[in-house]
Formats: C-alpha cells, structure tokens, sequence
C-alpha cells in the first residue's frame, strides 16, 4: 500500500501542478489586458475551483480525507479576516478551495516566479513586502467585500510542536479594517509536509484534516491588535490543546 500512496501523491502533484500552469498561462494574457481589476473575483474564484477539484481527487484517491466542523460557509462573517494554524504544506489549499471570494497574502519571492505569479496577481493577492502599504491595501479588499486568508504562525509549524509563536500583523489589519476574525483550528492526525520537510519527499498517507470553525473574534470598538491577536492565541491554544505565544 505503501507504493500505492506515494505514487499517487506524486500524480496529484502532477494534476495540480499541470492545471496550475494552465490557469497561470491564461493569467498572463489577461494581466496584459485593460480593465484587470474587473476581472480579479472570477480568477479568484477560478482558483477556489480548482483547488476545490482537486481536494476532491485527494479524497476519492484515498491520500487526504477532509471533515469541516462548525457552521456552513453561509454563515460566516464576511468580509472577515480567516486566521488558522499552519500545519502542513497543503492546509492553505484545504482551506481556499472553501473560503469564498478569499485573498492572501503572498512571498515576495513568488513575483519573481512565472509559473506562479500571475494567477496571484490577477487574483489580487498581496505581496507581503508592503509594509504599511499592506495594512491599507489589504482593508481597502475588506471594505470592498472581499475576504482575508492569513496564518499567524508566518510560516508552517515546525516539526514538534502544535503551534508557532503567532505574528499579531492580522489584528492590526483587522482593527484597521473594522471587520472581525473568524478563527480556523486545523487538526491533522500525521506530519503531512510540516516546515523542513521538502515536497518531494512524499508524507506519510493517508492523512485526516479536522477543520474546525471556531470562535468569531469582534475587532471593532476600543479592542487593541494585542488583545485580538491574545484571544486568537486562546483559541488556538483551546483548539489545539497547547498553548500558542504572542
């Protein structure tokens, strides 16, 4: 069974990896053309689709099984900004292929990729070289109806632990903004590409992801970006049963 997963992982990364491109070829014409804001939400959600399709082969695979817990999508808040740990390598993906009308926030080094770049760039992702300039971009999307898919971790957790030290940039963005954080615990049951671990080094499959919508965090009012980003460290730490640092 072994060889079994470890071949088909690799045709799952091939099928992303191919239809990726695809949609960044098509992407690259399209930031050529006039009107390029007008078309971001459809490349938005182009990609949600995409990445729904192919959640949805790694299940019928047998490589990655999904359970969501909490309410249906229909009740989030929206815009609002989506915060969750940061386990494995393919989270975000789990993740997106859900959140409706969502924009992240990129790698600097990702402008410089071809095969990467113009699909994020369509889909009016934001660099995370910005700075100051990030906090107002970003809210500007969240006052227009868009929503935000931001990790606090910074970057996957690392091997051992449950939980990174958390950034608090999102509760700035969010106070910034006046909209609330929805905060998303992920549980998984094995190290499925965790921080250190390279992509071709196929994980151990199968692997079950619990996704879980938790608690709605106001960020509205007098609250500071430190007790935003102390109650998402709570839940987190609730979640995930360790605590989680600010």
């Amino acid at each position: 069974m072994r060889i079994y997963y470890v071949v088909m992982y690799f045709v799952s990364l091939s099928l992303f990896g191919a239809f990726g491109l695809a949609l960044n070829a098509v992407c690259a014409v399209l930031l050529l053309l006039p009107r390029r804001p007008a078309r971001s939400a459809a490349v938005r959600e182009a990609i949600r689709r995409l990445f729904e399709k192919w959640v949805a082969w790694m299940h019928a695979a047998g490589l990655v099984h999904v359970t969501w817990h909490g309410p249906e999508p229909a009740a989030w808040p929206k815009p609002a900004v989506f915060v969750a740990n940061h386990p494995s390598l393919i989270d975000a993906t789990l993740l997106l292929a859900r959140l409706p009308d969502a924009i992240c926030i990129f790698k600097p080094a990702l402008r410089r990729n071809p095969c990467l770049a113009p699909a994020a760039i369509m889909a009016g992702y934001v660099s995370g070289d910005a700075g100051i300039d990030l906090i107002h971009q970003v809210a500007a999307q969240l006052s227009a109806g868009q929503n935000l898919l931001i990790f606090p971790e910074g970057t996957r957790t690392s091997t051992g632990l449950v939980c990174n030290p958390l950034k608090p940039g999102f509760a700035v963005i969010a106070r910034h903004a006046r909209v609330p954080v929805q905060v998303l615990v992920v549980r998984v049951d094995k190290e499925v590409l965790p921080r250190g671990q390279p992509w071709w080094r196929a994980p151990r499959l199968p692997a079950h992801f619990d996704i879980h919508v938790d608690r709605v965090i106001p960020a509205q009012g007098d609250r500071s970006a430190a007790e935003i980003a102390a109650a998402v460290a709570e839940r987190f730490a609730a979640g995930l049963g360790r605590p989680a640092g600010i």
